[in-house]
């Protein structure tokens, strides 16, 4: 057996072992997969659950709020029209502006990068173009 026969059938032996392994580690990867949708399918589902709860109780409260101050004489549209209108910030918003930072922060690291480049680097440059 020659050395360039020895090193083709490492080869093979190599690629089929890479082949069994990417089998097995693709099989893993559905079953995590699986897994993580169940656990995400899990969280939103006990999110709303929390979140009409929250929206019920808070909804009563103001229902409760509402029947003293017109007992007292004190309700008007106007503090019916505040006391009735959604006040919950969202997660999108929030979520936005970060993104939004980020995004400026990335882009001043690059324009600084582009401005800021050593006398040096820039010869270098221009010499291997």
């Amino acid at each position: 057996m020659t050395m360039s026969n020895y090193l083709e059938s490492k080869s093979e032996e190599l690629e089929q072992t890479l082949a069994k392994q990417i089998e097995l580690l693709k099989k893993d990867s559905e079953d995590w997969l699986k897994f993580g949708a169940v656990v995400a399918v899990g969280v939103v589902i006990g999110y709303g659950i929390v979140k009409s709860t929250r929206k019920k109780r808070v909804k009563i409260d103001t229902i409760r709020a509402m029947e003293v101050l017109e007992k007292e004489g004190l309700l008007n549209e106007d503090i019916r029209t505040r006391l009735m209108s959604s006040k919950q910030s969202t997660f999108w918003p929030n979520l936005t502006q970060r993104l939004l930072i980020l995004g400026l922060a990335l882009a001043k690291d690059k324009i600084y990068n582009m401005i800021f480049v050593p006398a040096d680097e820039d010869k270098e440059i221009e010499k291997s173009q």
